[in-house]
C-alpha cells in the first residue's frame, strides 16, 4: 500500500481515506476537543476514549506518520504493563501498526525504560509502551518513544493526532503488503544485562536485606531477579502481576506497606515502584521516606566528588523542596527548575548538558546511563552508593539536609474539561496571590492541573509548618468551591 501524507485544511477526511478507514480501520466516535496527547501520551480510562477501535487508528496513524519520516523504517517495539486492557490495547495498536506495513515487536510485561532503552538500542524505528504509570487500575495509556528512545517529539504527536481527526489526507495507490508482529519477550533479558553493566564491577548486594514493593505491576519480574543475582536478600511485596491492584494502596505512591515489612523484617532499605517501574521511592532501616529529591542529592553528590557532574548541575521541578536546593547549592553546586514532568527536565538536561536530574516524585534520569527515568537503575544505584559507603542508607540521609514542611493536596475533578480553565478561576488566583504575599520570602505555592490524572494540585511549602497547613487548606477550599461544584 502506497500512501502520501498530506494537509487537508478542510478537518475532513477525503473520499479515500474515509473509504479506506471504513474498510481495514472502522469509524470512531467523535473525539474530545482537548488535545489527545498530554505530558506524557494519551491517557484516560479504558474503555472510554481507550477503545480498542482507537488504538487500532492511533496505531495506523502513528505507522503513516513514522513511514513518512524514515527513508527505511524498522519495527515498533511494544511493551506493557499488568492492567486488564494493556493486552486489549497492545494488540490494536499492533494492529494498526501492521495494518500501515510496518514490524512489531511485542516485549509483553516490562517496565517503561525496558522499552525506551531497546528502542534506542536496537533497528527499531519507534517504541510504544502501554500503561498509565501510577494511576488506578482502570485507567491506561499509551505513550511513545523516538528511535533515540527519549519521548516522540510533540511535532509528531501533533501530526499523528491531525491524522486520528481527519485532517491528513491518504493517497491510496496499491495494496501491496503487510506487517507482521513478532513475539520477543526474551529481549528484556537485554535490559536486564545493561542494568547490570551500568553498576560498578565491585558492587555486590551480599548482607543487604532489601524489601520491594513491586505495585502488582511492570517491575515484578526484572526489580527481584537483579537484587537477587546481585546477593541480596529480597523481601517482595505485591509480588506478582494483577491488573485488578496495580498500584493500589501500594508502590512508590503509597509507603506504609512497605515501611511497616522494613521494620518487621529488620531490613536494611526498601523500595517501591510505580506501575510501569518508571519511578522509585526508597524508605530506609528507620522507615523515613527518601524521595526523588534525596536520590538526587546523594547521587549527584557521588557523581560531584568524582568530577563527573558536568557544572556541578542537577535539573529538578518546581516540586523540588527547598531545602534540598540550598543544601545543594552549599556544596557548591547549581540547580535549575523545570516544569513538572520528565519530559521538561529531559529536555533541560539536553539544552545545558546535565548529566543528571529528575523529580520529586521519584522520576530520575542519569545521562551517563541511559536517556530515560529508570525505577529499577536508580535503585541499585542507591544500593551502590550505601556499599561504596559503608554506613547505612539511613545514616547517608542523616548527614545530607533537612526539608522545609512541604504539603500536596490534590483535588479530582469529574468534569475533565475544566482541567484547562482552572487558570482562568479568579478567585482561585486571587488566593495564590494572598498567600504568596503573607508568606513573602518564608515560602511557595504551586497549583498546577495534572499531566496525567484529573487532578488540580495544591502545594505548599513553607519555613513554618502551620503556615504550609493553614494556606493549603484554604486554597484546597477555594480550588473546590469554584472548580468541583
Amino acid at each position: 500500500m502506497v500512501i502520501s501524507l498530506s494537509p487537508n485544511g478542510s478537518g475532513r477526511l477525503n473520499h479515500q481515506t474515509a473509504k479506506l478507514n471504513d474498510r481495514f480501520l472502522g469509524s470512531l466516535p467523535p473525539l474530545p476537543k482537548s488535545p489527545l496527547f498530554g505530558t506524557d501520551g494519551i491517557r484516560g480510562k479504558a474503555g472510554e476514549l481507550l477503545t480498542a477501535p482507537f488504538a487500532l487508528q492511533l496505531g495506523f496513524w502513528a505507522g503513516q506518520v513514522l513511514k513518512s519520516k524514515i527513508t527505511t523504517p524498522g519495527p515498533v517495539i511494544i511493551g506493557q504493563d499488568s492492567r486488564n486492557s494493556s493486552d486489549m490495547l497492545g494488540m490494536a495498536m499492533a494492529a494498526g501498526l501492521t495494518s500501515a506495513g510496518l514490524e512489531v515487536w511485542q516485549l509483553g510485561l516490562c517496565p517503561t525504560p525496558c522499552v525506551a532503552y531497546l528502542t534506542r538500542h536496537s533497528e527499531a524505528m519507534a517504541g510504544i509502551m502501554i500503561s498509565a504509570s501510577h494511576n488506578p487500575p482502570e485507567d491506561n495509556g499509551i505513550k511513545f518513544f523516538d528511535a533515540d528512545g527519549t519521548k516522540l517529539s510533540s511535532t509528531l504527536a501533533q501530526e499523528i493526532e491531525e491524522g486520528l481527526r481527519g485532517n491528513l489526507l491518504l493517497s491510496v495507490d496499491e495494496l501491496s503488503s503487510w506487517g507482521k508482529t513478532l513475539y520477543q519477550p526474551t529481549l528484556v533479558n537485554t535490559y536486564c544485562q545493561f542494568l547490570q553493566d551500568s553498576l560498578p564491577a565491585s558492587f555486590s548486594c551480599q548482607g543487604m536485606k532489601i524489601v520491594l514493593d513491586l505495585a502488582w505491576g511492570a517491575s515484578v519480574n526484572v526489580a527481584p531477579a537483579m537484587f537477587k543475582a546481585l546477593g541480596a536478600e529480597v523481601i517482595c511485596l505485591h509480588e506478582t502481576a494483577n491488573g485488578d491492584r496495580i498500584n493500589v494502596n501500594c508502590g512508590s505512591t503509597h509507603l506504609a506497606l512497605l515501611q511497616a515489612a522494613i521494620k518487621e523484617h529488620q531490613a536494611d532499605m526498601g523500595f517501591a515502584f510505580d506501575g510501569d517501574a518508571d519511578r522509585v521511592m526508597a524508605v530506609d532501616s528507620t522507615g523515613k521516606v527518601i524521595d526523588g529529591d534525596y536520590i538526587l542529592y546523594l547521587w549527584g553528590k557521588s557523581l560531584l566528588e568524582r568530577g563527573e557532574l558536568p557544572n556541578n548541575l542537577l535539573i529538578g521541578t518546581v516540586m523540588a523542596n527547598l531545602g534540598f536546593e540550598r543544601a545543594w547549592q552549599g556544596l557548591g553546586g547549581q540547580f535549575l527548575r523545570t516544569s513538572v514532568g520528565d519530559r521538561y527536565v529531559q529536555a533541560q538536561m539536553w539544552e545545558t548538558g546535565a548529566m543528571l536530574g529528575g523529580e520529586q516524585s521519584g522520576h530520575i534520569i542519569c545521562h551517563h546511563y541511559g536517556v530515560s527515568g529508570d525505577g529499577v537503575q536508580t535503585a541499585l544505584h542507591l544500593a551502590a552508593l550505601v556499599h561504596e559507603s559503608g554506613v547505612s542508607l539511613a545514616e547517608l540521609v542523616k548527614n545530607s539536609f533537612d526539608t522545609y514542611p512541604q504539603i500536596l493536596r490534590n483535588v479530582r475533578l469529574e468534569d475533565r474539561e475544566k482541567l484547562r480553565y482552572w487558570q482562568q478561576c479568579e478567585p482561585l488566583q486571587q488566593a495564590i496571590a494572598q498567600a504568596e504575599k503573607e508568606m513573602g520570602n518564608t515560602g511557595r505555592v504551586l497549583v498546577r492541573a495534572s499531566g496525567t490524572e484529573p487532578l488540580i494540585r495544591v502545594m505548599v511549602e513553607s519555613e513554618c509548618p502551620d503556615a504550609a497547613n493553614h494556606w493549603v487548606n484554604y486554597l484546597l477550599e477555594v480550588v473546590k468551591t469554584h472548580l468541583t461544584a
